[in-house]
């Protein structure tokens, strides 16, 4: 029987609604910056509450009409990051899955070497790795492309290991009766394997969408021109420097839109993460 204190309730309570709002302020004050003018926000102090510029600000980054450093519009950035992002999201899956499946549910020599050699990556960051990777994707004239962008990261050992694991405790009674059916080993993945880890499929997807929607090093070094930066370069780019005047507000602006995209993706597949980092059936 569990006993209730309301005296710690009320306390938890309120250590979760004190970190709520510790975390939620500073984002609180960009979308009040966003709604100001750029000469508005300078004032001291700072105003707290939303103005009436909301749709300036936000058309200014849209279109991108501002003279921030960046003239690149917000919207050509987020496409840009969208489809970097899903690239680097669904290709880190399915070659981890088929990886995973491989080294699980086939026998061939070297297979344990052929796994650790996979894990032993983890070991080896894109920031360690830059200089090559940065050659080879130049020699194939992949650069400045959606493909250079997004190929060199879409390996993923943490994500095979993972799926490796899940394999390992699916029960070999299931694949002697899919074998016994006569089902092809591809007709066992795409039936079988697959409905059973759709939990971690979601689980990785909201993590590697956020990865890959985070990335700044390598789109600062793949991409040469501005209408292939992602919306994290165009923010550090709309910042600019020496005599080159800021528009906060239209800086905060892009601020808020570049972090709507993974806030939805985690809103709305919040229930399949938590599942797939919890369910005790694996």
């Amino acid at each position: 029987m569990v006993e209730r204190r309301p005296l710690l309730t009320l306390l938890a309570h309120g250590v979760m609604i004190l970190g709520v709002l510790i975390v939620a302020f500073p984002i609180y004050l960009a979308f009040v910056a966003s709604t100001h003018t750029a000469s508005e926000i300078m004032q001291a102090p700072m105003p707290i509450l939303p103005g009436s510029h909301l749709w300036e600000s936000y058309q200014a980054a849209l279109m991108g009409t501002g003279a921030a450093s960046s003239s690149a519009p917000v919207a050509r950035m987020i496409w840009v990051s969208f489809v970097i992002t899903f690239i680097i999201t669904f290709g880190k899956i399915s070659i981890s899955l088929l990886s995973a499946f491989a080294i699980v549910f086939f026998r061939f020599p070297l297979r344990q070497l052929c796994f650790w050699a996979v894990f032993v990556t983890l070991m080896l960051p894109v920031e360690v790795r830059i200089g090559p990777t940065y050659q080879v994707v130049a020699d194939l004239g992949m650069i400045n492309t959606y493909a250079g962008l997004s190929v060199p990261l879409i390996a993923s050992a943490t994500a095979t290991f993972l799926f490796r694991q899940f394999f390992m405790s699916v029960p070999d009674e299931l694949t002697e009766a899919a074998r016994m059916d006569g089902a092809s080993p591809m007709r066992f993945f795409i039936d079988i394997l697959l409905p059973l880890s759709k939990t971690s499929i979601a689980a990785l997807f909201v993590i590697q969408f956020i990865y890959g929607w985070n990335q700044y090093l390598w789109p600062l070094i793949a991409a040469t021109s501005e209408d292939m930066y992602p919306v994290v370069i165009g923010i550090k780019r709309m910042i600019g420097g020496g005599e080159t005047p800021v528009e906060w507000n239209v800086l905060m602006a892009t601020a808020i839109l570049a972090m709507l995209p993974p806030g939805i993706v985690v809103v709305l597949m919040q229930k399949w993460f938590v599942k797939g980092l919890v369910d005790t059936e694996k």
